[in-house]
């Protein structure tokens, strides 16, 4: 997946593999853009269409845009879109300036993309991140490319759909520290948004289900397949990718060698990368003591206790730090955790054990395969 880096200058660069956006950065404001701009990334995005939609009209909010086309991604499934929020071109646009203005931000300075950021695959290089009144998050900014296909939000899985995810981070004194109230009083007090609101759902009040719905459909877009391995495994190109990633490939869904794709699933037509379950796999432990409950949290439940959602291993090279806590800086250390089986303890997943049968040369072809998973335009 080629990515969008913000720039002082009106120049646009790829941002997925099916759109680009063209924003001129102000200086000084990270994601604070230019309010001329907006036509000419909405014109953009209807020449360069935008990724496969299905789903009809809410019966309660009706966008009255153009829906859009329909269009396949080597080695992703159809993108599942809810009957309540069909993307059309216009929410899309929309929900892509919201998501990188910090106006949403209670100190008006952190936009999504502040922690989300394109250039390390919509996630962030840093363990932990600092939000917008100085406190700084205890987990690790997850990649929310592909997060359409995720049947639940979070490390802990506490959200089930990416409108109802819109608010989490919004509230949160440790991201962007508002309040839904503030936000839309911000939103309509501001004439440009005001007509751009207008524009796609008649006249009325901006309210926050509309940004939720607009942020969502902007988020569904984020799409990354086709890379070298897709091209290979799915398109059945011989030469898209070396040898070594092919051994790679082999080790990492053999159950006698690596095993990877016990979690981080395989399918015969497309590969997410993930089973979209919790685990626990000795991040964060000592002596059976947790650092962090992870999924415990949500549910309560003594045997999901240190377990966290599975990551898609898609443009995995570009998201380092790794795990919830960022505690491990780059795919060599990730390889060498699972090699050492995590950290031994009562309730470590059963599909946990030492991989140190591995030669040089099958690590190697590992790391080889994991960085093919980079998406391409």
């Amino acid at each position: 997946m080629a990515v969008l880096q913000p720039s002082g200058s009106d120049h646009c660069r790829p941002v997925t593999t099916s759109y680009c956006r063209c924003l001129r950065m102000e200086a000084g404001a990270p994601g604070k853009f230019f309010t001329r701009n907006r036509l000419l990334a909405f014109l953009l995005l209807v020449a360069l269409g935008i990724p496969r939609v299905f789903g009809q009209q809410s019966a309660s909010l009706v966008s009255t845009g153009h829906t859009v086309p329909a269009k396949q991604i080597l080695g992703l499934p159809p993108v599942p879109i809810p009957g309540d929020n069909p993307a059309t071109q216009e929410t899309i646009v929309l929900g892509q300036q919201l998501f990188f203005d910090p106006i949403l931000s209670g100190n008006g300075k952190f936009s999504c993309a502040t922690c989300h950021k394109p250039q390390f695959g919509f996630a962030d290089d840093k363990p932990v991140s600092p939000g917008a009144t100085g406190k700084t998050s205890h987990r690790n900014v997850p990649a929310i490319v592909n997060a359409a296909y995720f049947a639940s939000l979070f490390w802990d899985g506490r959200i089930s759909t990416l409108e109802q995810q819109v608010k989490e981070p919004i509230e949160s004194p440790e991201e962007m520290a508002s309040v839904p109230e503030a936000v839309v009083r911000n939103l309509n007090a501001d004439p440009t948004y005001r007509q751009e609101f207008t524009g796609i759902w008649g006249a009325g009040p901006i309210t926050f289900e509309m940004v939720e719905t607009s942020i969502a459909a902007y988020e569904r877009t984020l799409l990354s397949g086709n890379s070298s391995f897709d091209r290979w495994k799915y398109g059945h190109d011989e030469n898209a990718v070396s040898d070594s990633v092919k051994r790679g490939f082999a080790i990492f869904i053999s159950p006698k060698k690596a095993n990877c794709a016990v979690c981080h699933t395989v399918g015969d037509h497309y590969a997410l990368f993930t089973d979209n379950k919790f685990h626990d796999i000795g991040v964060g432990v000592d002596s059976n003591r947790f650092a962090d409950p992870g999924r415990f949290g949500v549910t309560g439940d003594e045997s999901d206790r240190g377990k966290f959602k599975t990551p898609s291993l898609r443009n995995v090279s570009l998201t380092a730090p790794y795990m919830h806590d960022g505690s491990l800086k780059d795919l060599k250390q990730v390889l060498d955790f699972y090699i050492g089986a995590g950290n031994s303890h009562s309730n470590l997943d059963k599909e946990i054990h030492p991989l140190d049968f591995l030669t040089g040369q099958e690590r190697r072809d590992l790391l080889s395969f994991l960085n093919s998973l980079n998406g391409q335009p």
